[in-house]
């Protein structure tokens, strides 16, 4: 919200930014096919700070029923507007609570792709994690990925997932499945509940 507070146009600069990818070729769907791979049809999936729906549009595109939060309303309205068919949805994460809007079923796999974890005040991270492990189905999986560097450790993020109830399955240096390594600057960590 301070981004968007400082900078009016934020939004709709990070909307162009991803559709001039996706004209120039770009893969943007490296999370989704990972998220896809993981969860049978019709799974029921969260895309945590969703912003205008890429990763979660693409998802419901490939047969699942998904659910976008994000904090943005410029953001959700490009979703709602690409993306029709799926819920979505204006909250802060670290106010997360699904069930008050109604949307009762867990999920069998939470995505939190592009740095959304880093963009969290420090004094909500291990908030929004506690709700991602009340929001996951017997079996799901959560599933975040960040780069380092910016201002949340690799660790620290480990530690505050642990304390929040989500015990580290595997360990990934990109969306592609590359093995996380010590000297890895990105994590695409996978939990699940426990």
């Amino acid at each position: 919200m301070r981004i968007t507070s400082a900078d009016p146009d934020h939004s709709h600069r990070y909307i162009q930014r991803f559709k001039t990818m996706a004209s120039n070729g770009a893969d943007l769907h490296g999370e989704t096919r990972m998220i896809d791979a993981m969860v049978q049809r019709n799974a029921h999936i969260l895309d945590a700070g969703c912003g205008p729906g890429r990763v979660g549009g693409e998802l419901q595109r490939r047969g699942h029923r998904v659910v976008g939060v994000d904090v943005d309303p410029v953001l959700i309205n490009e979703a709602r507007r690409v993306n029709p068919e799926a819920t979505w949805v204006v909250s802060d994460l670290a106010l997360l609570d699904l069930p008050a809007v109604g949307i009762n079923e867990g999920f069998d796999a939470i995505v939190c792709a592009g740095n959304v974890m880093t963009f969290l005040a420090a004094s909500t991270r291990v908030g929004v994690l506690r709700a991602f492990a009340r929001h996951l189905a017997p079996g799901g999986r959560a599933v975040i990925g960040f780069g380092q560097g910016r201002g949340y450790e690799f660790a620290d993020f480990i530690r505050d997932a642990h304390e929040a109830g989500l015990r580290l399955q595997l360990g990934l240096s990109t969306w592609d499945l590359k093995p996380f390594e010590e000297e890895s600057t990105f994590l695409v960590a996978v939990f699940g509940r426990g």
